[in-house]
């Protein structure tokens, strides 16, 4: 059952010029038409270059960035349409995790007070309550329940992270954002984080939708991963098939540019990246927004912007070149 849905999303932001920028210079499509369906306990990994308008989408979702167009829908009702008001109580279903947990985590507040500060803003608890479930969630997110009274500077960035992941679930929701939360992290401290969010979402029944520029980071967490560039969606599938078998030539790029942990295979492995540097959000090539950088790209790929077609089961890429 669908609970997430996205439905021909776009966000676009003028950029404007002049001694009192007056003058528009241009749109920045950030997230240019994307479609997404996030069955309820599933894991969908999102994965792409910096850049490339995932953290634009999610904030789109829970509008903290203007939607130019299209429908977010979120088990069946579609969140621009709602007042304030009622978005402030659907927020209660779907909570973010930011990307930076020293810049997520007021340093004036302690860890009691941040994690409790939901609760009390919705009155989800009575005011005696609140102590046993801010130990309970720091438990849950394996910190001590002792270090509490603590400031966020006392704490590493996993600690901190972990803190941030305990804030969102206090607020009990369905599905939770995860925008690059293991990114700004040590590689030692990154398994622990993404070993949390596995047994979260099977415990909560969490539906999780995980952005990561890196495909091997979500690889043994998402169900099914889809691949970004430049504001549109470019393949889609299970996370196994799409490892296996990349239908698109930027897939292929992202999975080359992963080293692998057997020294002797990353010495046979051949890297075939993309040419080039991505191209600028304010002048996107015309067609496929990938054909400068692809090594298969044909004089039909800079007139044709392809649509994102299923050629196996549940296995969709947008590109041209790409047969059954």
């Amino acid at each position: 059952m669908t609970l997430l849905e996205l439905q021909d999303v776009r966000t676009h932001f003028p950029v404007e010029t002049g001694f009192l920028l007056g003058r528009r210079a241009g749109v920045v499509k950030a997230v240019d038409g994307v479609s997404l369906r996030i069955a309820r306990n599933e894991t969908l990994g999102l994965v792409g270059e910096s850049g490339c308008g995932k953290s634009t989408l999610a904030r789109a979702i829970l509008r903290l960035a203007p939607l130019t167009s299209g429908r977010v829908l979120y088990d069946g009702t579609d969140l621009a349409a709602l007042s304030k008001e009622e978005m402030r109580a659907r927020r209660l279903k779907i909570q973010v995790i930011f990307q930076d947990p020293y810049a997520s985590l007021n340093p004036r507040m302690t860890v009691y007070d941040a994690i409790a500060e939901p609760i009390r803003a919705h009155r989800l608890a009575p005011r005696r309550e609140v102590p046993r479930l801010v130990a309970e969630l720091m438990d849950q997110v394996e910190l001590s329940p002792r270090l509490m009274r603590k400031y966020p500077h006392e704490f590493s960035g996993g600690q901190r992270q972990r803190i941030a992941i305990a804030r969102a679930l206090a607020l009990r929701p369905e599905c939770i954002l995860a925008d690059e939360p293991v990114s700004a992290l040590d590689v030692s401290v990154q398994a622990g984080v993404l070993n949390l969010f596995a047994q979260l979402r099977r415990e909560r029944n969490l539906t999780l939708l995980f952005i990561s520029h890196d495909l091997a980071v979500v690889r043994h967490l998402a169900h099914r991963i889809a691949v970004m560039y430049l504001g549109r969606i470019v393949e889609t599938g299970p996370t196994a098939r799409v490892f296996e078998n990349p239908l698109h030539p930027y897939t292929t790029a992202l999975l080359s540019a992963a080293p692998l942990p057997d020294p002797d295979a990353e010495a046979r492995r051949e890297i075939r990246l993309p040419k080039g540097d991505p191209p600028s959000p304010l002048n996107p090539p015309g067609g496929c927004a990938f054909h400068p950088r692809c090594a298969l790209a044909r004089a039909d790929c800079a007139l044709t912007t392809p649509d994102l077609v299923e050629h196996e089961p549940g296995h969709s890429a947008a590109c041209l070149r790409t047969k059954c």
